[in-house]
């Protein structure tokens, strides 16, 4: 989507669908809304006074001008009252309009931008939004089909008109359309099929951001692996013909390596539970259990794009978990990278075998602070439901500001408790040092419990979106399937890293 500011009266100039923000007061209508009634010969405020354009939040109403006025159609968003309306009201309210233009199959689109603004929502704020509700709410997967006779038309121009200072709010559309298209990136991959999207094919994508956006890349096999004994991921990929992948991308945003962020996401392609097989039910969408691996490689674009002053390592364990004579079993005993020596009672709870090798690849690599993402629980939905992720922690100012993120991105965190009796379940074990399932009592704790036996002293937050990496139904945000949760709570906590220090 390309965007243009403009520092003129929209209302000057035509336009094939102009959207205008209209706010819930009892006085009369001002500014452009008045200036748009007198065109209208007082007739917007009569469609006002009989409720048939409405002031309330998320209500979208489209209306011919016929002459009246230079736009052709007018999109008007309802906002509430000033003092109520949060960002995410604002974002999902854009959402509502960019889906309703689509749908009227626009891809020329203007906005009165300083409708939108407040005392509290700057210029820069609203611009921000805009860009990044209208690539997030028009998203779809093509996916597979044959194609349409009629094809789908997007929003390709979107022209902006403000008093606001032209380079800011060119600069925050830019950032809008960063963190939403990196999101996009996110669900996309997300959405795929397993059988297109190996670890290979992941790894293969990995090497391609590094290319466009100047990352170092490192990409190791089995053979590497091996060598250097990585032998929990290696255990969970043995039952698969498909080759595993340990994927690293570096941003170096300062002059010294150090100071570094480690991104780790969970990369199966695709989780049967191996012999601790699913259900038939629970085994379809297993696609999405790489949910982890997209929100890092999601956030790595948005930070390729806006470059902030950081330096980030991305590892992401890619393997899937298969049934085979050459599976591993419960009962196995593996070594970690760490050399920490893990029994195996749960093939299921694979997910923190790969994770465990990744995170402590991350600090080999030098991280000094954590973020793990994983699609790692069915017990985080139990806990919290389908639109909450779960969060814990070993350094509680470090988890404030991936908080502090999360708000801003509109993807809401709860942080769940993380104790020494937690601690201690992950490390009984008879024959190892630790074990990978202590049993069902508090799943999403003990999952996360046994990552942080590797994070050990790093400052460490894990981030549990088995619930939120999909939906089944539609949002103001997107489609129903794949979220990118946690993709710009990612890229903004990078960005904003070094001032909250």
């Amino acid at each position: 989507m390309n965007t243009n500011v403009h520092i003129i009266d929209p209302l000057t100039i035509a336009h094939d669908c102009l959207i205008v923000g209209l706010w819930n007061k009892p006085s009369k209508l001002e500014g452009t809304l008045a200036d748009l009634d007198q065109s209208f010969e007082g007739g917007l405020t009569t469609l006002v006074k009989e409720g048939d354009l409405s002031s309330h939040v998320k209500a979208i109403t489209k209306i011919p001008s016929l002459g009246k006025s230079m736009a052709k159609r007018l999109v008007f968003v309802g906002l509430g009252k000033e003092k109520k309306l949060t960002f995410d009201d604002l974002k999902e309210s854009f959402g509502q309009a960019a889906k309703l233009v689509k749908k009227s199959r626009l891809n020329n689109v203007s906005i009165a931008l300083d409708t939108f603004t407040t005392d509290e929502l700057e210029a820069s704020d609203v611009a921000q939004a805009v860009t990044e509700s209208f690539i997030l709410s028009t998203y779809s997967f093509e996916g597979y089909r044959q194609k349409s006779n009629l094809p789908e038309v997007n929003i390709e121009q979107l022209n902006v008109y403000t008093s606001a200072d032209e380079k800011e709010i060119q600069a925050a559309l830019e950032v809008g359309q960063a963190l939403a298209e990196g999101t996009n990136s996110a669900r996309t991959l997300v959405n795929m099929p397993s059988n297109l999207l190996t670890a290979v094919k992941m790894a293969d994508y990995a090497e391609e951001l590094a290319d466009t956006y100047g990352f170092e890349a490192e990409i190791l096999g089995r053979e590497e692996m091996e060598s250097m004994g990585m032998g929990a991921i290696l255990a969970v990929n043995q039952g698969s013909s498909e080759p595993p992948r340990m994927i690293v991308l570096k941003y170096q945003g300062k002059e010294e390596w150090t100071d570094v962020i480690g991104l780790v996401g969970k990369g199966v392609t695709f989780d049967t539970g191996g012999y601790s097989i699913k259900p038939k039910d629970g085994i379809v969408g297993m696609k999405a259990d790489m949910g982890g691996a997209a929100a890092v490689l999601g956030a790595m674009e948005i930070i390729g794009k806006l470059r902030p002053e950081q330096n980030v390592v991305a590892v992401i364990p890619a393997t899937d978990n298969l049934v085979s004579s050459t599976a591993f079993k419960p009962d196995d005993v593996i070594t970690s990278l760490s050399g920490k020596t893990i029994e195996i009672l749960n093939t299921d709870a694979e997910g923190r075998l790969v994770l465990a090798d990744a995170v402590t690849y991350a600090k080999q690599h030098g991280a000094e602070y954590i973020i793990d993402v994983a699609t790692l629980t069915g017990g985080v939905i139990v806990a919290l439901g389908l639109d909450k992720t779960g969060a814990m922690t070993n350094h509680e100012p470090l988890f404030e500001q991936v908080l502090e993120a999360s708000a801003e991105a509109g993807e809401f965190i709860w942080l769940l408790p993380y104790t020494e009796k937690d601690k201690k379940r992950v490390r009984n074990s008879p024959v190892a040092d630790l074990n990978n399932s202590p049993g069902r009592e508090g799943h999403a704790i003990v999952g996360g419990a046994f990552i942080g036996e590797f994070a050990e002293n790093t400052p460490w937050v894990h981030l549990d979106i088995a619930g939120t990496a999909t939906t089944k139904s539609e949002h103001d945000l997107g489609p129903a399937g794949a979220t990118g949760a946690m993709t710009r709570t990612l890229a903004l906590f990078v960005e904003q890293f070094s001032a909250n220090k």
